[in-house]
């Protein structure tokens, strides 16, 4: 059925939030400002939309005058564009920029939405963490809310965001030992996790591999717990979960990656990052490799971008869902909700 938002009488009762968002949006351009912050527009056509295992992306027929037709993509996230600008010399970088993926639709996704995503030159991930805390303080203050909300869980601010790393969100949560299932060999890793997740209760199946069961018990154990702590911070992920953030330099086993969530809900996802091209390579394949196992499709990599990193400053940054921060804001029951036209369901 086609959503109906355009009609006089539904659109009067969606507004008011809408104009929450805009002062929410409003807020975030000002403290950005003060920061001494330049927004940036990045184009949504790519020739890579990122190699992401599990994010899909819309592909586009770029049609030459003469003739010819090339595959591009609608970007899942200016991070690419914008790691550019960094290896070109800009500092201090954020964009709103609307971004889109495939295989994604429900109360907390849609296939088009808005991700605030910054970068600091020179800083490591913790600082871009209190640059979330303040955007989650400004966000309640544009709505003139006391709390987040989502669901039956609220969160408000008084309390300081509780910083747990996923060693300790394992053990607490599901009584699993998770750097002891990081070992150097895979196979190893993948059977210790999986019999450490067996027994917290949860199904394993003989194609899983380490991520797989990995994020099974970040869904089913971790996520719900989470719910409960308010505004929280994980962090310090394993290595096999680094994406593109640079790996810790304490502990080779892990990676120098962040998540937020406010009311159980995933806000964030930041990274100190990772400028070796070679090594980013290698994990580009991988996924790649995952993506053509498990879909049956696989994505080009931007030999620019891989250019480029090496020209890239020491950087930190993150990437922020903000219709996310405006549903939890004004408590709203769904993203589309807060979409000024969302797209047909």
């Amino acid at each position: 059925m086609r959503s109906q938002w355009w009609h006089r009488d539904v659109h009067a009762g969606r507004r008011p939030v809408l104009i929450v968002r805009n002062a929410i949006a409003s807020a975030i351009r000002s403290y950005f400002a003060d920061e001494d912050f330049i927004e940036i527009d990045a184009a949504a056509l790519q020739f890579s939309p990122g190699n992401e295992t599990h994010i899909h992306a819309f592909p586009v027929a770029l049609n030459r005058l003469d003739g010819a037709s090339l595959l591009r993509y609608l970007h899942t996230s200016p991070e690419f564009a914008m790691k550019k600008l960094l290896a070109a010399g800009e500092t201090k970088i954020f964009s709103m920029s609307h971004v889109f993926r495939d295989r994604e639709r429900g109360p907390l996704h849609a296939p088009e939405f808005t991700m605030l995503e910054w970068y600091r030159a020179g800083v490591n991930y913790r600082r871009i963490i209190e640059d979330c805390l303040k955007i989650l303080e400004l966000a309640l203050k544009a709505s003139q809310s006391q709390a987040f909300r989502y669901r039956l869980q609220s969160a408000d601010l008084n309390a300081e965001a509780r910083m747990i790393t996923l060693a300790e969100a394992f053990s607490r949560y599901a009584d699993i030992d998770l750097l002891a299932t990081c070992l150097d060999d895979a196979v190893a890793s993948r059977d210790a996790l999986a019999r450490a997740a067996m027994r917290a209760g949860l199904t394993v199946r003989e194609a899983d591999g380490w991520s797989d069961i990995f994020s099974r018990v970040m869904v089913a154990l971790i996520e719900p717990k989470l719910a409960l702590e308010g505004v929280c911070v994980l962090h310090q992920y394993p290595r096999s979960e680094a994406a593109l953030a640079a790996l810790n330099s304490e502990d080779a086993r892990l990676a120098d990656r962040f998540e937020l969530y406010v009311c159980g809900v995933e806000l964030a996802n930041g990274f100190r990052e990772l400028t070796d091209a070679a090594e980013q390579r290698r994990r580009f394949e991988a996924s790649m490799e995952e993506k053509q196992r498990l879909y049956g499709e696989r994505y080009p990599i931007d030999e620019e971008f891989l250019a480029a990193l090496p020209a890239m400053p020491e950087a930190s940054g993150v990437a922020l869902g903000f219709d996310r921060l405006v549903m939890l804001a004004t408590g709203a029951p769904s993203i589309d909700h807060v979409l000024w036209t969302p797209v047909e369901s």
